[in-house]
C-alpha cells in the first residue's frame, strides 16, 4: 500500500467533533491528525433564527456556506420540502449535505470559494432579486456586500455560530514537541486567525514549522502573511484534496 505521508502529521483547525473526515483522509495516506480545534459550533434554535430561516428560504435564489449551515437549517425545517427554489452552495461538502437534506438542484462553484460562487451564472443579474443567505455570523462576510451590489434583496439568517475556545492543552503540548514532518490543513482563515491568536508564542512557533496545504490562493496568501514559508495549494477544501496535494508536495514538510 503506498503511504506517501508516513510518519507525518496533519494540523486540522476543523471545529470541536469535526476532525474525522479529515481523519480518515490523512490515515489512508499513513498520517496521523493533530486536532487543534478553535471553536465549537453551537447551532441557534430560536424564534428569531427560526423567522429569519422562514424568510430565507421564502427566497427564489438560497446560498448556503458550509455544512453546519444546511444541518442548523435543517433541524429547523425540513429542506426536502421547500420546493421551487435554486439551491447554491459555496462547495462541494456544503452542496453534499444539501443534496443529502433533500434540496434539489444544487448548484456550486468548481472553485471552492466565495469568489467562485459568485461567479456562477444564477447570480449575476440579482436586480430587485431576493436571495436567502443561510449563514453563520462572521466568515464569507464578503458575500452579503457583493450580492447587495448586485441589486440583491439578501435575506439572511444566521442559523448557527462559533463559539471560540483556547485550543485544548493536550493539543497545544503536542504541537510544542512536534518533531516529525507536519502539513497545517488550511481550508479556514478565521480558524488560523483564531489560533495564532489564542495560542502562547511557543505554541505558535510549533505551528509555524509545519508545511501548509491550503484549500485555496487566498488562503495560500493569509498563510504567507502570517509568517508560513512552506506553501502548496490544493484543488479545494475536501479533506481527499487536501491530503492529495500534501502527498504530492511531501518533500516540502
Amino acid at each position: 500500500m503506498d503511504l506517501p505521508l508516513a510518519g507525518c502529521y496533519v494540523i486540522s483547525l476543523r471545529p470541536v467533533g469535526a476532525h474525522a473526515a479529515l481523519r480518515r483522509a490523512a490515515a489512508a495516506r499513513g498520517a496521523r491528525l493533530l486536532a487543534l480545534s478553535p471553536w465549537r459550533l453551537q447551532a441557534h434554535d430560536d424564534t428569531a433564527t427560526r423567522a429569519a430561516l422562514a424568510q430565507a428560504l421564502a427566497a427564489p435564489r438560497v446560498l448556503f456556506t458550509s455544512p453546519a449551515a444546511v444541518r442548523a437549517a435543517a433541524r429547523l425545517q425540513a429542506l426536502a420540502e421547500v420546493r421551487g427554489r435554486q439551491w447554491f452552495a459555496v462547495g462541494a461538502g456544503t452542496a453534499a449535505a444539501l443534496r443529502r437534506a433533500g434540496a434539489a438542484p444544487v448548484l456550486a462553484p468548481t472553485r471552492m470559494d466565495s469568489e467562485g460562487l459568485l461567479a456562477l451564472p444564477g447570480l449575476q443579474a440579482l436586480a430587485g432579486t431576493a436571495v436567502g443567505l443561510v449563514t453563520a455570523p462572521g466568515g464569507r462576510g464578503e458575500l452579503a456586500p457583493a450580492l447587495q451590489r448586485r441589486g440583491a434583496q439578501v435575506w439572511r439568517a444566521d442559523v448557527y455560530e462559533r463559539v471560540a475556545i483556547a485550543p485544548a492543552p493536550r493539543a497545544q503540548a503536542a504541537l510544542r514537541a512536534l518533531t516529525a514532518p507536519a502539513w497545517l490543513a488550511l481550508s479556514s482563515g478565521a480558524a488560523l486567525d483564531s489560533v495564532l491568536t489564542t495560542l502562547p508564542a511557543d505554541a505558535v512557533a510549533g505551528l509555524r514549522r509545519a508545511a501548509v496545504v491550503a484549500a485555496s490562493a487566498r488562503l495560500a496568501q493569509l498563510a504567507r502573511d502570517h509568517g508560513f514559508d512552506r506553501i502548496v495549494v490544493a484543488a479545494s477544501a475536501r479533506p481527499r484534496d487536501l491530503l492529495a496535494a500534501a502527498a504530492a508536495a511531501h518533500p516540502l514538510a
